[in-house]
């Protein structure tokens, strides 16, 4: 496949991956012959394997056909299934005289790939991932409900462990995890598509409970921070798409979450709650936050059982919602607890707890917010104004001067952001650096230019097509950029 053959250290890893099985094989091979071992397979089709893998694979395709880079890692990922299943055939040997051939390895292989992708020159990695969450799966096992179990999330695990690595050691850009967090958001009604795939195994497998604890903390501490700053804790949206994900897809595995309900009640309330200090903490700790919804769970897979154990005792019996629905006469549970959810979604939908519309995805909410003295808003608005200077838009370099300055940063960084705005051809950049050099500090502001409207008026979703500059305008004063919605000449 062509992506295969990009880098050479693609080609090696995968060359290094297929050296891996065949070796395996080999020693098996003859270790069986010594000891007269009868190794067969059999195919072992799980429900939950199967549905997963079509929820997940239909939600990929939708993320692909807004970003193209994911159909060229899905070529990547044919290569990624083969040495799952060779290696998941190697670990049961292993452990056994059978392998049980099935769908398993796609939902692991897709939750891994839509959270973290290491870039082609350290792509060997990849496949360590891969290895050590089937490894975990084989080896790391407790008794409980008197068998034998996986206690982690075979996905969730190796994406933990790497996420507390990369963040020790300052690596996250070996990967691109923070273009997939951002990238997720693309596709319009997203959250729409990710409520609609995964509705079916939350009513099979009665993960729901899981889901709607998990989404109701988050959106209730969201929406109360906001209250308390007038600004927003996740930033661009009450609830991630990336932690909202996460909370369909990654943390939902029937088989390493509570057993009771009201234990994955609290479970749910766990995960949003870690997710939010983690962010809090990765915050401060300036390093990237979109590992937060990553970490959590291993932790909550150790204390599934204590979780169990607690949750039938006190008032925490009372959190069954089955049990609240049944009272009301609402039936069979899982269906109902699943319609409960659906009923919840519709109304964050409506009233803007999740979409495509949030506020916080526009610079000039950050703006206000910044000049009514928010530091923390100032801060992103610095970051936002980075990222659009990047893109190329010379109006946000001169801004991003402007707020460099005002947060009190070295002349001379400030300096160089109108610097690159001149070079440009952005005229108040040329103006605010000579300001600068005579420590004026009434800086000159202007309108971006309509050429610029695509880069600055953006917000969190994919990029803007449309050209036409009345509809920019429009676009413009509908997410916040007031000027617009009368006369864009006028100076901001």
């Amino acid at each position: 496949m062509p992506q295969v053959t990009t880098h050479s250290t693609i080609t090696a890893s995968f060359y290094g991956a297929a050296g891996v099985l065949v070796v395996g094989a080999l020693v098996f091979y003859l270790a069986a012959l010594r000891s007269g071992r009868d190794l067969s397979w059999a195919v072992v089709i799980k429900t939950p394997h199967w549905l997963q893998m079509l929820a997940q694979g239909s939600l990929m395709v939708y993320w692909g056909a807004f970003l193209p880079a994911v159909y060229g890692n899905m070529q990547l990922i044919v290569g990624q299934l083969f040495f799952a299943y060779g290696f998941d055939a190697l670990l049961q040997l292993a452990r056994g005289n059978q392998f049980k051939l099935g769908f398993g390895p796609f939902p692991i292989l897709f939750s891994i790939n839509f959270f973290l992708w290491f870039r082609p020159e350290f792509y060997y990695w990849q496949f360590v991932v891969i290895a050590l969450g089937f490894a975990a799966k084989s080896f790391i096992h407790w008794k409980r409900d008197g068998a034998t179990r996986h206690i982690f999330n075979p996905s969730s695990f190796p994406l933990s462990v790497f996420s507390l690595v990369l963040i020790l050691t300052g690596t996250t850009g070996a990967t691109f995890g923070q273009e997939i967090a951002q990238s997720l958001f693309n596709p319009p009604h997203i959250y729409l598509a990710v409520f609609l795939v995964t509705l079916p195994a939350q009513i099979l497998f009665g993960v729901a409970t899981m889901t709607i604890a998990a989404v109701t903390t988050a959106f209730a501490f969201s929406a109360g921070f906001y209250a308390l700053t007038g600004a927003y804790f996740f930033r661009d949206a009450y609830i991630p798409i990336a932690v909202f994900l996460g909370m369909h897809l990654l943390f939902t595995d029937p088989a390493t979450s509570p057993r009771t309900e009201q234990g994955r009640v609290i479970f749910g309330f766990l995960y949003a709650s870690f997710t939010i200090a983690l962010a809090g903490i990765l915050e401060l700790a300036g390093a990237p936050t979109f590992y937060d919804k990553l970490l959590p769970i291993p932790i909550l897979n150790l204390m599934v059982r204590r979780i169990d154990a607690v949750a039938v005792r006190g008032v925490f019996r009372y959190l069954e919602p089955a049990r609240i629905l049944a009272a009301l006469g609402i039936v069979p549970a899982r269906l109902a607890t699943a319609s409960l959810w659906a009923l919840m979604f519709v109304g964050l939908g409506t009233s803007g707890g999740v979409g495509d519309d949030h506020p916080g995805q526009y610079l000039p909410f950050w703006q206000e917010a910044c000049s009514e003295g928010n530091a923390r808003a100032c801060e992103y608005v610095a970051d936002v104004e980075t990222v659009y200077c990047e893109r190329g838009s010379g109006w946000a370099c001169n801004e991003l001067g402007v707020t460099l300055s005002s947060l009190g940063l070295d002349r001379g960084i400030v300096r160089a952001a109108f610097n690159q705005a001149c070079a440009m051809g952005f005229g108040p950049g040329c103006e605010n650096s000579l300001k600068v050099a005579t420590r004026q500090t009434d800086f000159v502001h202007a309108n971006p230019p309509d050429d610029e409207l695509p880069i600055v008026i953006r917000g969190s979703k994919g990029p803007i097509v449309e050209m036409d500059t009345s509809l920019l305008y429009s676009l413009a004063c509908d997410r916040g950029w007031t000027t617009y919605c009368a006369d864009p000449t006028v100076t901001m």
